[in-house]
């Protein structure tokens, strides 16, 4: 859930006053965010911490960003009750996905507990690049790197134009602006290949790095999708 609300409205839910002596409070000199001596109705993030007079009236809480190599057969999941989700695997409690990859795929998953990254995600849901390396089980062509590039009717819709690249007979990689349910192993599907290996590497400017399956690194918050 995301926080975001001014300084006087903070005040007045929390102390329980009037607007004015909420504004009051602000014009005293004795308010401090992060530390730091404030005097205007600003607004307060989640992160910030808020005192009035030597006494917390808002702790900050520490945000925290995550580039997770999710596992092959994992699911995107922290509801303990399904096996194999990804509570177990993460020592952070108030965390949450940013969008999902499913069980048989593995590969870059963001997490944090900053609900306004969830909010910007959906508000850019066909501006974020994602981009994957796929493995299928015949050799590739370039009828398949044309038609997959071009889109392909899925789901009763066609997939928007996509860039691929050919890697290998194999293997090519794919950059999505969508993410239609399991969309690359349906596209695949309607040209009569199987998807083998399918691993997400970039999610915007974060990629999957260095990282080994159910490894993570901390990201910091100037991170752009």
């Amino acid at each position: 859930m995301t926080f975001r609300n001014r300084l006087q409205y903070l005040l007045v839910k929390r102390l329980q006053i009037s607007n004015k002596m909420a504004l009051s409070l602000i014009q005293s000199g004795e308010m401090m965010v992060n530390g730091v001596v404030v005097n205007e109705n600003i607004i307060i993030e989640m992160e910030d911490e808020v005192i009035y007079n030597h006494s917390i009236i808002k702790e900050g809480k520490k945000m925290i960003y995550l580039a997770f190599y999710k596992a092959r057969g994992i699911e995107t999941t922290l509801n303990t009750d399904i096996p194999d989700n990804l509570k177990a695997l993460l020592p952070f409690e108030d965390i949450f996905p940013v969008g999902r990859l499913d069980k048989e795929s593995e590969g870059l998953l963001l997490l944090t507990n900053d609900g306004r990254l969830f909010d910007k995600t959906l508000r850019k849901e066909h501006q974020t690049e994602k981009e994957y390396l796929v493995t299928v089980d015949k050799v590739i062509d370039e009828e398949f790197i044309d038609r997959m590039s071009g889109g392909i009717k899925i789901m009763g819709k066609t997939t928007l134009p996509c860039q691929v690249e050919k890697i290998s007979d194999f293997t090519f990689k794919i950059i999505l602006v969508q993410g239609l349910n399991r969309q690359i192993r349906r596209m695949c599907y309607q040209l009569h290949y199987e998807v083998l290996e399918l691993i997400r590497i970039r999610i915007g400017n974060v990629t999957l790095g260095d990282l080994r399956p159910n490894e993570y690194r901390m990201l910091d918050r100037s991170y752009e999708l």
